[in-house]
């Protein structure tokens, strides 16, 4: 076993947290550089180490922070408080993540010659925010898009969720499901035509020797909070997680505590923080962009440049991969957000609905070209 540091960023909130980590000996360590925490927001160095072993230490000013951050990213707050974004700043921000609609020649034109492989995140991407995680359908309309999708291009959901739980959601057997914020990958179960050296029913699960203090630490956390009204725990196989958007703010600060002082007692565990959602995960280093790498390479573009990958996410937990793209100078990533955040994505989208018309739009020219080369093969 060996240690190392790593920097846990949560864009949303501006919450970072430095951790010591006890690297798995099978597991590949990477490190990166976290994003830096965005303007107005609070910012909290804490050390990992102490945070768990010592609920006294930073315990009160951890919780405040965290809260204020919250709080002032909340859309329910955007629209009256004053640290909500002017019109000036959203203009700003769109200078530098611009529509990846009106941008959608240019990115098409960085992939020319190069094999798109499609990324997508499921909640808040494919499907609406809604209070009850259990309810976040998909549209048949959405369905029948991203089905069309999969036909023109290798595709894969990337999701926090169960695997199992996102593909009883999704429903299209053709596409490759990398649940557990990726750490649990499966391949099609219907045949993929994408082939180029990779392995279609893949199957990899880094972390499975967590599963039985996953099931512990679910089982506590929901005695733990299920005096709060709203709290909803979420077992994930591979990770657990506790949503708090259904719960009054005033009780935020309890959710945050009780769930410290559940993980306290798990070192090998690590909490991270999404939309109104924390996440407890195994402390390996291990996420979404090494997801991402990882089904490049299972699909045969480990090394290559003639792969154009797109990610499309919403979540903090999504910047890994974004990140990912970004240092490797290669695809694109696509933040789906109607507000301004701190993202390593190169573009945006507002919601679900600009994410169906963009994927629309990729099906449509891969049509094109293809009838194009048709017409060409007759002369």
């Amino acid at each position: 076993m060996t240690k190392q540091n790593m920097a846990v960023s949560d864009a949303c909130s501006g919450l970072n947290m430095v951790v010591t980590m006890a690297a798995v000996s099978n597991s590949t360590v990477f490190t990166q550089k976290p994003p830096s925490a965005p303007g107005g927001c609070v910012s909290v160095s804490v050390s990992r180490k102490k945070f768990l072993k010592d609920p006294d230490i930073n315990g009160t000013q951890w919780i405040n922070s965290w809260v204020e951050s919250m709080r002032a990213s909340s859309p329910t707050h955007i629209k009256s408080t004053p640290l909500s974004p002017t019109e000036e700043d959203h203009s700003s921000w769109m200078v530098h993540r611009p529509s990846a609609l009106e941008m959608f020649d240019q990115i098409m034109d960085a992939s020319r010659g190069k094999q798109i492989v499609m990324f997508l995140d499921y909640d808040g991407t494919l499907s609406p925010i809604v209070d009850d995680p259990d309810r976040a359908f998909m549209s048949d309309k959405m369905r029948a898009t991203v089905k069309k999708l999969a036909r023109c291009f290798p595709t894969a959901i990337v999701s926090g969720r169960c695997r199992d739980k996102v593909y009883s959601l999704v429903k299209l057997a053709e596409l490759y499901y990398a649940g557990s914020h990726g750490m649990d990958i499966k391949g099609p179960e219907e045949g993929t035509k994408y082939k180029k050296g990779g392995r279609a029913g893949i199957l990899f699960q880094p972390a499975s020797e967590y599963l039985p203090m996953i099931d512990e630490v679910y089982k506590e956390l929901v005695e733990e909070t299920k005096t709060i009204p709203g709290a909803k725990v979420e077992n994930n196989r591979f990770c657990a997680s506790v949503h708090f958007r259904c719960v009054d703010e005033k009780r935020w600060s309890d959710v945050a505590q009780r769930v410290k002082s559940v993980l306290k007692q798990y070192p090998k565990l690590r909490l991270s923080q999404g939309r109104k959602v924390f996440e407890i995960r195994p402390e390996i280093k291990w996420d979404k962009g090494k997801a991402l790498e990882f089904l490049l390479e299972s699909l045969g573009f480990a090394n290559c440049t003639d792969a154009f990958p797109v990610y499309i996410g919403d979540d903090r937990t999504d910047e890994d991969a974004f990140k990912i793209l970004r240092d490797r100078g290669q695809g694109s990533g696509i933040l789906v957000s109607k507000f301004p955040k701190d993202t390593n994505a190169s573009y945006s989208l507002q919601e679900p609905s600009e994410v169906m018309d963009f994927l629309q739009q990729l099906v449509d020219r891969k049509r094109l070209s293809y009838m194009g080369r048709t017409r060409l093969s007759y002369f």
